[in-house]
This record gives C-alpha cells, sequence and structure tokens, in this order.
C-alpha cells in the first residue's frame, strides 16, 4: 500500500505553522515580562522566579498528560489529538494581542501555564508517532531530522518576524497564525490511524479479544499507563532505557538554559528583543540547514547513536561558551554550534520508536515526553534561583555565567549516558505481544 505523499507534506505544514506561531513572541516574552513586573530594570530576581514557578507547574501537569495524550493517540488517532492543544495554544496569545499591561499580563500568565500543561510538547509528541505510523525503521531518522527541521525553519521565520514587527503586532500575527495552523490541520491532514484501534489496544495490554461492547471506552481509561506501566516500557531494552535517561538529563539542561539565558544576556550585554531575536535566527537557520542537507547524508554513514553523542557534546560546548562570553559577539558565535546540536533529539527519537511496535509509538513517545516533562519540574527549582542569585549584588563570587556553566555539567552527564547506547536489533512489539502490522515507507 502506497502512503500519498501528501499525507506528511500537510503535517509538515502543520507543524511549521503552529511552530511558527509559538516562535514568534519568545523574543518580546522577556521585554513584555520585564515591562509588566519590573518596568525600567534590566534585572528582576520576580521575574525569573515566575518563569521557574511557571516551568515547574507545566512540567507537573506535562508529566502526567505526555503519556495519557500519546497513549489516547494510539487509540483515538492522532488527529483527534492535535486539535486540543492546537485550540487551547491559541488563547493565551490572543490575551496579549490584546493588551500587555500589567493585568493583562498576569492573566496570560495563567492562562499560559495551564494549557501549557497540555500543549508544550504534545504537538511535538503527536507529529512524531504520526511519522513512526507512516514511515519504516531503516528511513525513520531521517524523516525525524526533516520534521525537526521544519519546526527549525519556522523558528527562523518566527524570530525573523518578530525582528521587523511591533510587539503588539506580533502577538497579533501569532493569533491569527495559531487559529489558521488549526484550521488548516482539521481540513487537509488525514489520519493515520486506523478505525477500532480502541479494541486493539486493549486487547494488547490485558489479552483479552476484540470486542463491541460499549464499556470497552471505560475500560480504555481503566488501562491508561500508569507508573508501573511506564517502568516496564522503559525496561524493554537497555537502548529505551539509556535514552530516557540521556532525555531526562538533556531536558533538564535545556529548561534549565531556558529559564536562565534570556536574563543572563539582558543582565550581562543589554540585550532586548531585536538583539534575542537576531541570536535566535542564527541558531535556526544554522540548525535547519543541517536538519534539512547534512543529517539525511550523515546518519546511513555515521548511525544515529553516534550522531547523538556529537549532538550532545556540542551542546556542552556550547553551553560552556555562553557562561564565559566576554563580549556581546561571543553569544551569536554559540548559537552557531546549533549547526551539531540539532542532530540530537531527531536521533534520540528515532532510537526510541525502533523499541516499540506500530501500535505503541504514541506510547513510547508520551512516556519519553513525560520523562522530560519529570526534568522540567526539576530544572527550575535547581536553575532559577542560581539565576537570580549571580545575577544579584548578593553573588557570592562574580561569575554571571555560573548557572549556565552548571547547565554545561547536566548536558556532560547525558553525553555520557549516550555514548553508552549500542545500536540494537530492530524490535516490532507491543509490551508482551508480537504484532505484525506493517508499516509504510514514505
Amino acid at each position: 500500500m502506497e502512503m500519498p505523499p501528501a499525507r506528511l507534506s500537510h503535517l509538515f505544514m502543520t507543524v511549521f505553522l503552529s511552530s511558527f506561531s509559538a516562535f514568534m513572541v519568545i523574543p518580546a516574552i522577556t521585554d513584555v515580562t520585564m515591562a509588566a513586573i519590573c518596568p525600567g530594570q534590566d534585572e528582576c530576581s520576580l521575574a525569573i522566579y515566575l518563569t521557574g514557578f511557571q516551568q515547574v507547574i507545566t512540567g507537573i501537569g506535562t508529566l502526567v498528560m505526555m503519556p495519557l495524550v500519546g497513549n489516547l493517540s494510539d487509540a483515538y488517532g492522532r488527529k483527534l489529538l492535535l486539535t486540543v492543544p492546537m485550540c487551547l495554544g491559541i488563547t493565551p496569545l490572543a490575551v496579549l494581542a490584546y493588551s500587555r499591561t500589567t493585568k493583562f499580563f498576569y492573566a496570560y500568565y495563567v492562562l499560559r501555564t495551564l494549557t501549557a500543561m497540555i500543549c508544550d510538547g504534545s504537538i511535538q509528541c503527536l507529529a512524531l508517532a504520526y511519522v513512526a505510523d507512516n514511515v519504516s525503521e531503516n528511513r525513520r531518522a531521517m524523516v525525524f531530522g526533516i520534521l525537526s527541521g521544519i519546526g527549525s525553519c519556522a523558528f527562523v521565520f518566527g524570530n525573523l518576524s518578530a525582528r521587523f514587527l511591533s510587539t503588539s503586532i506580533t502577538f497579533q500575527a501569532a493569533t491569527v497564525i495559531a487559529v489558521l495552523a488549526m484550521l488548516y490541520m482539521r481540513i487537509f491532514l488525514p489520519e493515520s490511524i486506523r478505525p477500532g484501534s480502541v479494541s486493539l489496544r486493549t486487547k494488547l495490554l490485558h489479552g483479552e479479544e476484540e470486542s463491541e461492547d460499549p464499556s470497552i471506552k471505560k475500560q480504555l481509561f481503566e488501562g491508561l499507563p500508569s507508573l508501573d506501566d511506564m517502568i516496564s516500557l522503559v525496561k524493554t531494552s537497555s537502548v529505551f532505557s539509556r535514552a530516557a535517561s540521556v532525555a531526562f538529563f538533556n531536558n533538564l539542561g535545556e529548561i534549565g538554559l531556558q529559564s536562565s539565558l534570556m536574563y543572563y544576556l539582558k543582565a550581562r550585554f543589554h540585550f532586548s528583543k531585536d538583539q534575542f531575536a537576531n541570536l535566535m535566527v542564527i541558531a535556526g537557520v544554522t540548525g535547519t540547514a543541517s536538519q534539512l542537507l547534512l543529517m539525511p547524508i550523515l546518519v546511513p554513514f555515521i548511525g544515529e547513536e553516534k550522531l547523538l553523542s556529537i549532538g550532545l557534546l556540542f551542546s556542552c560546548a556550547h553551553m560552556f561558551l555562553y557562561s564565559i562570553a566576554w563580549s556581546s559577539w561571543v553569544p551569536y558565535t554559540a548559537a552557531m554550534f546549533s549547526i551539531v546540536i540539532v542532530f540530537a533529539q531527531p536521533c534520540l527519537r528515532s532510537l526510541t520508536s525502533k523499541q516499540v511496535g506500530p501500535t505503541e509509538q504514541g506510547k513510547a513517545q508520551g512516556c519519553i515526553s513525560g520523562i522530560c516533562s519529570f526534568a522540567n519540574v526539576i530544572s527550575p527549582f535547581v536553575f532559577s534561583p542560581l539565576t537570580a542569585l549571580f545575577l544579584s549584588e548578593d553573588a557570592p563570587f562574580r561569575f554571571p555565567g555560573f548557572s549556565i556553566m552548571c547547565v554545561g555539567f547536566v548536558l556532560m552527564i547525558a553525553f555520557t549516558q549516550s555514548i553508552m547506547i549500542r545500536p540494537a536489533p530492530l524490535i516490532s512489539r507491543s509490551w508482551g505481544c508480537t504484532c505484525n502490522s506493517s508499516v509504510v515507507v514514505v
């Protein structure tokens, strides 16, 4: 059975539009936060702590929701589950599109925190599962790389737009594009899961025969993944368990960087929206070119395991360079490391997807996303206070980039774990069941 090329092209367009909308507002949100909470200041501990608190609450929510979303998508389909985060993500943007005064900022803050519990990571998780539904195992890393490249391309265009648009127009445009992304997905994206997957999933988990009993929907929720289910999935292979460890430490470092970098650059070099946009455009352009042009060439020759380690090694170097930046041009140089850093995520997700069968792709990606969410909870407790302390007058010693250097050490742990991953035979299984479902090559 041939897969229509339009199927993945519609997924790519959906990911591009939704990512474009999300990335447009990133360069502006630091200035909006500072103006609402600490007007006229370049250093503000309250803003750092609020950002950290939001990341903790979001992480707790996504820790629960990511495995649930992945699991439900195996049963009800990727398209239906994509609709939920894409709709919810529109509301916070609309609030700041209307006004950015202190009252509206706090309304945005609450809405963003609540919706992010479902939205953050859901679209990526479901898009990866959608690709895994339709691409053979030996080509999956390449297509995951292309999907990441599409996201990086949206990152570039989003930041370029923010560079040339005013703050108010940026949020208005992001809201409109988010609505268009949702409508495009609902109209054009075909479903990738066959009807009747609910009964199939119940059979796989509980060893029961398929049934038309209407109580099957209730049984589904009884069978949603518990902590024991997640632990069992992680233990399915040494590759999966090490990949889970890499995902945890990598995300721990990435969230630490996100909570620290912009405040560090604003305090150290007085960066504003335009400088943030320039920095992100450089990272995005190099990352996009690498994922779309270099990665499809390198994966067959080097292998996913080695590319994962190379990406993580450069991530460490990237953090250390940021932490000791002595001039405003150094962060721009560090951003160019993205040409190699971007290899890590697609390779990690591809290794994960190969450890489970076709009917468990949503569950596997949801499990990894849940582990990343657990890191999201822990990271702000460590890096937000550390950043606030070393950017304040009360720092024990003068080293504004100390928290970012600590991020580099965390990523070094992820790198160490990655070099212990060894190639494993391609597996097609489902927790105790062998699945003979075919996977269609794009």
